[in-house]
């Protein structure tokens, strides 16, 4: 790996140096499943500024292994820029000249808000197996606070992909007034049984390590990695196209040879890089923390409430809606958008929608593609906000 810094232009042309902050919370937080915690912690980046009239404010919810760090660098020694800044700066479709962005990491995460890695105030150790489960619902309810402390007055736009943009949908219906836009990318109003199965797999792969200790390896001193690495595997083989592991991979050996008369392994290069990303995940995410966002993403039903009719859930939206799909996802299908924005036309909100060509699977809302960039961008330039100059 590259030891240069960043180039010049690179952050020329991005948010820059920018650092994580923690905002505490005291105000006990009742979750949907009847737990309490009585405090907790937030980390979150922002990028740009807070207009006089706090109305310019841009929420990004992550998705299932995201996090705060959405943007920009953290040094000038960083070599690896936030998770969506292809995104996110200025000039580009979330404009941070326009914008006032805001990016945390969820609860119940494992880059510094409080989660199952974080230590239990009434027990004084690690949370561990005894975190309580959450949904999307306590998201975006502690989402709602940091707005508040923040003094956002109403949020130009909630944007997510995947598992961020279920958050966004349900800002859209808890938080009517709160919003004027929901963009929600390569997402669905539920899991089909499909994906449900993909995470139980994921999650078998974590709890069958023997150092996975029924949840409580910290307190332990055990990490399951191996379980991780496979979980993360599985996951990540989902969020490929067929057609792009093909081009990128295709049946290459990383070592060994077919030729007759010579015994030794081989390798593929699919599975040297599958290993390379299991191995790379295991050591920087929290295993307790896979668990809890997956089951998250399997509890998920935005229109559970309303007799299952998502018509009658959408009804109590006020804001528009951007859906952005892309036709090698699979594992998020064009047709869960179509979903949703026929429930939304029916509901008879206003809706754009794009779907997009591309090769890159799930993965591809994450990757500069330049049609989907310029129909993001397009959508948020028409988003409405006071003066560009009265910050």
């Amino acid at each position: 790996m590259s030891s240069e810094k960043p180039k010049k232009d690179q952050l020329a042309n991005s948010v820059g140096i920018v650092s994580p902050q923690t905002m505490h919370f005291s105000e006990p937080l009742t979750l949907a499943n009847g737990r309490i915690l009585e405090s907790y912690d937030i980390v979150y980046e922002t990028y740009g500024t807070l207009n006089k009239a706090k109305d310019n404010g841009v929420l990004i919810c992550h998705a299932l292994s995201g996090h705060h760090h959405a943007a920009g660098l953290h040094s000038e020694d960083d070599k690896r820029p936030g998770w969506w800044d292809h995104y996110i700066g200025p000039g580009k479709p979330i404009d941070t000249n326009r914008f006032f962005v805001v990016c945390l990491n969820n609860l119940g995460g494992c880059h510094g808000s409080t989660g199952p890695a974080s230590i239990n105030p009434k027990t004084n150790e690690v949370w561990g197996s005894d975190f309580p489960m959450l949904r999307v619902r306590d998201w975006v309810e502690s989402q709602k606070r940091l707005g508040d402390a923040l003094e956002i007055s109403q949020w130009a736009a909630v944007v997510g992909g995947s598992l961020g943009g279920m958050q966004a949908m349900r800002w859209s219906i808890e938080y009517p007034d709160k919003l004027r836009n929901c963009v929600v990318i390569a997402s669905a109003m539920k899991l089909t049984a499909q994906n449900i199965a993909f995470n139980e797999t994921a999650r078998q792969a974590i709890t069958a390590d023997p150092a996975f200790n029924q949840g409580d390896y910290l307190v332990q001193d055990t990490l399951p990695k191996q379980g991780l690495s496979v979980a993360r595997m599985i996951g990540h083989i989902t969020y490929l196209s067929d057609d792009g592991m093909g081009q990128k991979f295709g049946r290459e050996l990383r070592s060994g040879s077919f030729e007759q008369g010579i015994d030794e392994p081989l390798e593929f290069e699919i599975e040297s890089y599958l290993r390379y990303q299991g191995s790379a995940f295991s050591k920087s995410f929290d295993a307790n923390t896979y668990i809890l966002m997956t089951r998250a993403l399997d509890y998920f039903d935005l229109a559970r409430e309303y007799g299952d009719d998502a018509v009658a859930a959408f009804k109590h939206a006020t804001c528009d809606f951007f859906v952005v799909s892309f036709t090698s996802d699979w594992r998020f299908s064009p047709q869960r958008s179509h979903e949703i924005v026929n429930a939304l036309t029916h509901a008879k909100k206003s809706v754009t929608y794009t779907e997009i060509e591309s090769s890159f699977g799930h993965d591809a809302f994450l990757i500069p593609i330049q049609r989907y960039q310029r129909a993001f961008s397009a959508y948020m330039q028409r988003i409405t906000i006071s003066e560009e100059g009265d910050h």
